[in-house]
């Protein structure tokens, strides 16, 4: 196995566009149980633990762009009071060794169904820069995901970055699982309200062979919420009802598919009364 471990962004484009069939590896918390498990076993193996390039953020004009290297742990410390949903995600990622190492663009760059940062993504509606020696562009993350634990890099891109705006209002993130941290989910969901914009946004996680929107209850909900007044049961449950019809799940070790499509009712229910009443309060009510 070969080993590349590039100096600099530019150093790592380059290696990668020279080894199309490198695997990148940052944090590793996915690629080493691979190979621990001798499951797949690259001929390289691309770290990109030393590019300085990917482990800094800063706002670029009204989002905030995100280093693909940035660890879980410096989300939650750095960012959580901006991009709440993403860090509530964070939280349960594994444990806090784990999290001192794993990135969001390692998350990406697995695109697994499970993976715990992909709902919070979705319902901030956040896109995903990607880069090669050819140029950058940049993909809506609800178009990255091409099937389970597909994207649509291309064999010489990477990620750089992830494009998220602020927080406009209340977010949520919720697992079920047989523990919150340390554990594949059963399935996941989050859920994003701006209520300047009045628009909601989801993330449904672990139920479909990629990560995918709610895009029937998002529609649902922005055109019957009332902004001004507390949230009618009925609609609660409406939603609930058409984040559980969104879902394709599966039956597998985990859970069958009617547990996945119940447990996702419950959650888009609970969250979206976790983020109405932090809405109507002023403050976060559930975390």
């Amino acid at each position: 196995m070969e080993f590349l471990r590039p100096a600099s962004w530019r150093e790592a484009l380059e290696a990668k566009a020279a080894h199309p069939d490198a695997t990148p590896i940052a944090g590793g918390t996915d690629v080493m149980v691979e190979l621990n498990f001798d499951r797949h076993r690259p001929e390289v193996l691309l770290d990109l633990t030393t590019v300085p390039e990917l482990a800094s953020w800063a706002p670029d004009g009204d989002v905030l762009r995100i280093g693909a290297g940035v660890p879980y742990a410096r989300l939650i410390e750095e960012l959580g009071a901006r991009v709440p949903g993403l860090a509530m995600a964070s939280r349960t990622v594994g444990s806090p060794q784990i999290r001192n190492r794993a990135t969001v663009g390692g998350n990406l760059g697995s695109a697994s169904p499970a993976g715990d940062a992909h709902p919070a993504l979705l319902a901030s509606a956040a896109s995903v820069e990607v880069e090669s020696v050819r140029g950058s562009r940049v993909v809506a993350v609800d178009e990255f995901f091409t099937g389970p634990k597909r994207n649509v890099l291309e064999a010489d891109e990477l990620v750089a970055a992830i494009r998220i705006a602020p927080a406009a209002g209340p977010q949520q993130f919720s697992k079920v699982g047989t523990r919150n941290a340390m554990v594949i989910a059963v399935c996941t969901f989050a859920i994003s309200l701006d209520p300047v914009g009045k628009t909601v946004g989801t993330g449904i996680g672990s139920a479909a062979p990629t990560p995918i929107r709610a895009r029937e209850a998002e529609d649902f909900l922005s055109d019957e919420l009332d902004w001004d007044a507390p949230l009618e049961d009925s609609l609660a449950r409406r939603f609930g009802e058409l984040v559980a019809q969104a879902a394709t799940p599966i039956d597998d070790v985990r859970g069958s598919a009617d547990y996945r499509r119940h447990a996702l009712g419950v959650l888009a229910r609970r969250t979206l009364n976790w983020t109405w009443h932090e809405h109507r309060s002023g403050r976060q009510e559930c975390a």
